[in-house]
């Protein structure tokens, strides 16, 4: 199976995982929407590496700025989950001091 071919299928798993995460309703909303940029990252290096490879013939990894511009969307991924959790462990403490 090529590489091409094992991406397209984790899709799948990937989209059961946002379907569970939504229907709980226990992730946090900050932390939720990061997992769904994950998608926005995926939409924007496919045709990113497409790019690389028909105008640099090059891997997507070799052309920097194509490179860093995609992963950036990746970093934006990250920060949502992070901050998203951080919320929510912050809110959980305020709720336990409260009580």
């Amino acid at each position: 199976m090529n590489k091409e071919t094992l991406f397209a299928l984790s899709l799948f798993p990937y989209l059961g995982f946002l379907w569970f995460m939504t229907k709980s309703q226990q992730t946090p909303k900050g932390a939720l929407i990061g997992f769904y940029l994950l998608l926005v990252f995926v939409g924007v290096t496919i045709p990113a590496g497409i790019y690389a490879k028909t105008v640099y013939n090059a891997e997507l990894a070799n052309v920097d700025w194509l490179h860093g511009s995609a992963e950036s969307f990746l970093t934006l991924t990250n920060i949502f989950v992070v901050i998203g959790f951080q919320q929510a462990i912050r809110a959980a403490k305020s709720n336990r001091t409260e009580s």
